[in-house]
This record gives C-alpha cells, structure tokens and sequence, in this order.
C-alpha cells in the first residue's frame, strides 16, 4: 500500500505537475444530470496518470463535482459546487462552492473556501471548470462538448 500513501511534498508536486490530455482525438460529453465522465490525463513526461473526473447531481441539477485523482484512486483536489456546506474534521462547515485538497493523514476530508482570486463568478459552472482545470495545471485540455442544459 505504499504507492497509496503520500506525503504532503509527493501530493503537492502532484497537483502542480503539468496535466495534459491523452487523447485529443476524443470529444467528451459533459454529462447530463445524474451522469459523470471521467477523463484520463498524464503527466508531460508520461510518467504519471491522472484522471478528471467531472459530475453532475441527479435530483438538484445545480450540484457537482471536479475532481482530479492520481495513482487511480488518491484524490488530489475536488471543486464541489451547489451542494451543501461541508463539515471539516474540526468542526468547521465551509460553504459551497468549496476546494478540497490533498492533506497529509486525511486525504481530502478537509475542504476550504475558494480562493477570492479562484474565479470571477463562482455561480458559473463552466467558469469554474476552467478555474479547476488551472488549479491542476492541466495545460493541454481534453475536448469537452456542452449540451443546451449544462
């Protein structure tokens, strides 16, 4: 299980490595209500594998989730949106829309506001898709089409 554990250091370089798509060729749907794609990313060297997840709720439409995950399962960082607030370890509930990192010893239990600089309207779900996207330093950027209700 050592691949699984990281250190703060591990997880934080990480997050900055530069992400590129795998297959440009490939045009994603962002997904309908109820529905989540999960898109596979690599590291400019090709030595490490990411995935961006991205999801949207069933029953409030309004409510979802950007997620981009290392080693197929350690979640590196996650953007919820129009859900409601999160409850941290100590206590603390953060409002939606909030930023979950990677902590060292809690995975991505911890979840905290989004920078003021983050995004211009955090309302905006493709606003916040791209914010997401350069927060994880995804560079070259997979092909995402968008219905009439995204």
């Amino acid at each position: 299980m050592a691949d699984i554990d990281l250190t703060q250091e591990e997880a934080d370089a990480l997050i900055a490595m530069e992400k590129h798509a795998v297959d440009l060729s490939v045009n994603w749907e962002y997904p309908d209500t109820g529905g989540s794609i999960s898109i596979p990313l690599q590291s400019s060297d090709k030595r490490e594998r990411f995935l961006l997840d991205i999801s949207r709720g069933r029953i409030d439409l309004q409510k979802g989730k950007y997620q981009n995950r290392a080693r197929q399962v350690i979640v590196l960082a996650r953007l919820d949106y129009g859900g409601s607030p999160h409850r941290n370890p100590d206590g603390i509930e953060v409002a939606c829309p909030h930023l979950h990192i990677f902590r060292e010893g809690f995975g991505d239990k911890w979840a905290a506001p989004l920078p003021p600089d983050f995004v211009d309207d955090p309302d905006d779900r493709l606003k916040l898709m791209d914010a997401f996207l350069k927060y994880c330093n995804v560079t070259i950027r997979p092909n995402i089409s968008f219905g009439l209700f995204i």
